[in-house]
């Protein structure tokens, strides 16, 4: 069998679903928690493996709040970002759409003007710097209820930075009902801004359904209960909304039991756009070109598969045209140089 890490390596890349904070590489983590000694966050890059074993989805969500309470400075949200976007570029990592949760600085103290400048501060460099676009997604942290809808739609729309694309929820979804949250959807909606909430990650169908009717999504955060509903994968794939998988996510957060049980086979052959994510990849040990080589034994996928998986992410994108035509003939212009060899 064809080794395709070292062609998934160099492929130009898009990715969609990866969170701000859960991108922090144990190396960022530790120094952060070395900045504020009172967190219980391990200091040790070592320790911080042990620290990343989850046991399920509620204790996932425990230790990543421990981190985010890591950043509690402009100066904290500027290296994140920054070092997040280092991390990749390493990956040929072209474009990214980095889910934010700014409420959860917010509330921590840390200026609202003061944030927006240092995201933005680290986008421009990022890009100047490292070669990879950045655009941001403001999210709910659903857990923490209407005041955290109110104040992320409040912050999305009145202070909007310039790289901000779309709007979302995330967290827990067991008792955090989709509907409640249509009215801030549709002030950032009104605003211009795409919806891209998590459904099904971790709940039935019906979730998925609510984020479409109330939620207006154009995308949906892994959606992987979709497969339970043919109906539901129908309308996905007839009406091109793509689905942000994370298969070693949902593994580690206990949403599926094995890969070999994942649901994205099944997803592609009823015809759904599938995109590949990480998520949250140093706390899930893994990174999105080891997300890329998980789908291609999944799928069975060759090069030319694994090229159009990464067309699937530009095409999913709420990047320009020119930006989306720009990477997709990267991709192509990579792919045929390789099979030339």
């Amino acid at each position: 069998m064809t080794d395709l890490h070292p062609f998934i390596a160099g492929l130009p890349k898009a990715e969609l679903h990866v969170h701000h904070v859960g991108s922090a590489s144990p190396r960022i983590v530790a120094e952060l928690a070395a900045r504020h000694p009172d967190s219980k966050v391990p200091t040790d890059p070592e320790a911080l493996a042990d620290y990343f074993t989850f046991t399920d989805f509620a204790h996932f969500i425990e230790v990543y709040l421990s981190v985010v309470d890591l950043i509690r400075t402009p100066e904290d949200v500027r290296l994140l970002t920054f070092e997040v976007a280092r991390d990749m570029a390493r990956q040929n990592i072209r474009y990214a759409e980095l889910t934010i949760t700014p409420f959860s600085s917010t509330r921590r103290g840390i200026d609202e003007k003061a944030f927006m400048a240092a995201i933005e501060d680290a986008r421009r460099a990022a890009e100047a710097e490292l070669g990879v676009v950045l655009r941001w997604c403001f999210d709910i942290p659903g857990e923490a209820g209407l005041e955290a809808a109110e104040e992320t739609a409040r912050l999305a729309v009145d202070l909007r930075p310039e790289g901000l694309v779309s709007f979302g929820l995330g967290g827990p979804e067991i008792g955090v009902p989709r509907p409640q949250f249509k009215p801030y959807f549709d002030r950032a909606i009104a605003a211009g801004l795409h919806s891209v909430p998590h459904a099904g990650e971790t709940t039935e169908p019906g979730t998925i359904w609510d984020a479409l009717n109330d939620l207006r999504a154009e995308r949906i955060g892994h959606g992987t209960s979709a497969t339970q509903d043919p109906k539901l994968l129908a309308h996905l794939a007839e009406h091109r909304i793509a689905l942000e998988v994370c298969p070693t996510s949902n593994i580690a957060t206990r949403a599926v039991a094995d890969l070999d049980q994942h649901p994205i086979k099944e997803m592609v052959a009823a015809g759904v756009l599938v995109t590949i994510n990480s998520d949250d990849p140093p706390m899930f040990g893994t990174d999105l070109n080891n997300e890329y080589a998980v789908a291609a034994r999944l799928l069975e996928l060759d090069e030319r598969g694994l090229a159009g998986l990464a067309k699937n992410a530009v095409e999913a994108s709420f990047l320009d045209p020119a930006g989306k035509a720009r990477i997709a003939a990267e991709i192509d212009t990579y792919t045929a140089a390789w099979l030339a060899r």
